[in-house]
C-alpha cells in the first residue's frame, strides 16, 4: 500500500548537532505506526519536519504520492496532517467549546458566532471522548487529563488524513487511556494513518502495527511491531546488548523495602513536615513528613491532590489552614522564595509551563535559582556560574551542543535534567519531584531514577510523585495514598506493593476520574 506521508533520507542540522541523519519513515492509511527512541534520538525533530515547523536540510518529504513542502504548521494542518502534542497547546483562558472549535465555529447571520450551536456541538463531540463537563467554562479550570482529551478531540475532528500523537497518554487516567485507544482504532478502521510516539511499551504493543526506532538521529530499525520482542526493542533504543538490558531490571532504583530500608534511610527528625494542609475543595488536613535520606511517595489517581500537596509545601498554593516546618522551624506561608531559602525545592509536573524558560540558554536555566547566592552586592561571578553549570551538566549527563544552546532546542529528557540541575544547584535539604520521569525515554528515566537513589543516599529528603506505580514502589521507602485531597492510607516496608496501593485506592474510591 502506498504511503500517505513519507520521509525519504531526511536530514536536519542545528548548530553543532545533526538531529536527523538520512531518516526514512512511511505512514500508510489504516496503520498505527510507533515512533520510539531515547530522548535526543530525533523523534521530536522528525515530527516537526512532518508538520512544517522545520524544513529538512536534506532528503525528501512526500504526501499522498507526490513531493511535499510545508512552510508552516498551518499549511500542514490544512493539507490534512493533524498533531497532538505531549504538552497541551490550547488557549487556557478561552472556553472549552471555543478551544475545540477554534477557527471552525458555527456562524449565523452576518458571520456572528452561533454560541448555542457551538456549545451543543462541543458537548456532542466531547461526550464521545468521555469528557463530561460544562463546555462554557475556561479550559484552564479542567484537569490536565481532561485538557488533553479536548486537544485530542480537536485534532481528530479536523478532516485529517494523518494524525500524529506525541505522548498522548502522559497525563491520562486509565479510563481515559482506554477511550483514546478506542479513538485510535476508529481512525485506523477509517483509513487514517496514525503515528504514535510513546515511551510506554505496553501501549505500543496494544495499538501499533509498525514500529520505527531512532537512535542518535539515525534509523535503527523499522518493521512490524508484533515481530519485535520487547527486550530487543529496548536494546535497539539504548544501543546496548540484549543481555545487558535483561540484567538491568525494571527501573534503576535499588531501594529494598522488604529488608526494611527505613533502618538506613530516614533516620532522625523530619527535614520537612506539613501539618494539616487545608484548602477548600482541594486539600483536607494533609499531613506529610520527610526525613533526611528518605524517599516518600505520594500515590493516588489524577486529581487526588498530590501536585497540590507539593505546591502547598513550597508556598505555591495558598492555604486556608495548616503549617509547614523545615528542620522544626515554621516556614512563612505562601512564599516560594522563603521555601527555597529554607532548602525546599520543587521540580514541577509541567516543565513547559512551570519549569524551563525556553528563550534562555541551558546555562541560564541551570543558574537561575542559584544566582542570589553566587554574587556580592548584586554582582554575580561569571566564573562561578560556569563552574556550577559544568559540574551539573557533567553529573546529570545533559546532552547539549554547548551550555549556551537554547534549552527549548533540547529533548524532553534533557530539559528535565536541566530543571533538576537548577534545583540541585541551590543545595536543597528536600526535593519535591512531581512526575520526574513523565514523557522521557527509558534511558533518561533510568538516569533520573538512579540519581534520586544517589541523592537520598547522600542524605537528601525526597518527596516523589509518580503515576507509574512500578516507579513509586521501587523508588519510595513509604507511600502516602491520597484521594480527593485527603490522605487515606500509608504504606511502608512489605506493604509497599502495587497491589496494596491499588487496593487502598479502591477501598476509598469508586475509581471515576473528574475533570
Amino acid at each position: 500500500m502506498e504511503a500517505v506521508l513519507e520521509a525519504r533520507g531526511v536530514s536536519k542540522r542545528f548548530p553543532g548537532v545533526l538531529a536527523l541523519d538520512g531518516v526514512s519513515l512511511a505512514l500508510r492509511p489504516g496503520e498505527v505506526h510507533a515512533l520510539v527512541g531515547e530522548n535526543g534520538a530525533g523523534k521530536s525533530t522528525l515530527i516537526k519536519v512532518f508538520t512544517g515547523v522545520y524544513q529538512p536540510d536534506g532528503g525528501e518529504l512526500r504526501y499522498q504520492g507526490g513531493p511535499a513542502a510545508f512552510g508552516t504548521p498551518l499549511e500542514a494542518q490544512r493539507a490534512g496532517i493533524s498533531t497532538i502534542y505531549q504538552e497541551v497547546n490550547l488557549v487556557p483562558m478561552m472556553s472549552v467549546a471555543r478551544n475545540l472549535l477554534l477557527g471552525r465555529e458555527p456562524r449565523g447571520r452576518f458571520g456572528v458566532i452561533d454560541a448555542a450551536a457551538m456549545y451543543d456541538e462541543a458537548e456532542r463531540v466531547l461526550s464521545g471522548y468521555g469528557v463530561d463537563t460544562d463546555v462554557r467554562r475556561p479550559l484552564r479550570t479542567l484537569g490536565v487529563g481532561a485538557q488533553q482529551m479536548v486537544a485530542l478531540a480537536r485534532a481528530v475532528s479536523v478532516d485529517a488524513r494523518v494524525v500524529i500523537m506525541d505522548e498522548p497518554t502522559s497525563s491520562l487516567e486509565p479510563r481515559e487511556v482506554e477511550t483514546l485507544f478506542g479513538v485510535i482504532r476508529r481512525l485506523r478502521d477509517g483509513g487514517i494513518a496514525v503515528m504514535y510516539v510513546s515511551h510506554r511499551l505496553d501501549e505500543l504493543y496494544r495499538v501499533c502495527d509498525q514500529v520505527t526506532v531512532l537512535r542518535d538521529g539515525r534509523l535503527a530499525h523499522t518493521g512490524p511491531m508484533a515481530e519485535l520482542e520487547r527486550l530487543k526493542l529496548i536494546s535497539l533504543m539504548l544501543g546496548r546488548d540484549q543481555n545487558e538490558v535483561r540484567t538491568a531490571g525494571l527501573t534503576s532504583f535499588s531501594r529494598d523495602h522488604a529488608e526494611g530500608d527505613e533502618q538506613t534511610a530516614g533516620d532522625g527528625a523530619p527535614v520537612v513536615e506539613a501539618r494539616g494542609l487545608t484548602r477548600r475543595h482541594v486539600l483536607d488536613r494533609v499531613d506529610v513528613s520527610v526525613k533526611p535520606g528518605e524517599v516518600v511517595g505520594l500515590g493516588g489517581l489524577l486529581g487526588a491532590g498530590r501536585t497540590e500537596t507539593a505546591k502547598a509545601i513550597v508556598g505555591a498554593l495558598p492555604l486556608d489552614g495548616g503549617q509547614v516546618l523545615v528542620a522544626g522551624a515554621p516556614l512563612r506561608a505562601g512564599s516560594t522564595s522563603a521555601a527555597i531559602r529554607a532548602g525546599v525545592s520543587l521540580l514541577p509536573e509541567d516543565r513547559k509551563a512551570e519549569g524551563i524558560i525556553p528563550t534562555l540558554s541551558v546555562r541560564e536555566n541551570i543558574a537561575l535559582a542559584a544566582l542570589p547566592s553566587m554574587g556580592r552586592a548584586g554582582v554575580v561571578s561569571e566564573a562561578k556560574i560556569d563552574r556550577i553549570v559544568e559540574i551539573f551538566m557533567r553529573r546529570l549527563r545533559i546532552k547539549a551542543a554547548s551550555p549556551h544552546q537554547l534549552v527549548s532546542e533540547l529533548s524532553g529528557g534533557n530539559q528535565q535534567k536541566v530543571l533538576l540541575a537548577r534545583w540541585l544547584a541551590v543545595r536543597p535539604k528536600v526535593l519535591l519531584l512531581d512526575e520526574p520521569t513523565r514523557g522521557i525515554d527509558v534511558g533518561a528515566k533510568a538516569e533520573v531514577q538512579a540519581l534520586i537513589d544517589e541523592l537520598a543516599r547522600e542524605g537528601l529528603g525526597v518527596l516523589l510523585i509518580s503515576s507509574d506505580l512500578e516507579e513509586l514502589v521501587e523508588g519510595a521507602d513509604r507511600i502516602l495514598v491520597l484521594r480527593e485531597g485527603a490522605v487515606v492510607g500509608e504504606l511502608s516496608g512489605d506493604e509497599v506493593t502495587e497491589e496494596r496501593i491499588m487496593a487502598t485506592i479502591a477501598e476509598q474510591s469508586d475509581g471515576r476520574a473528574h475533570a
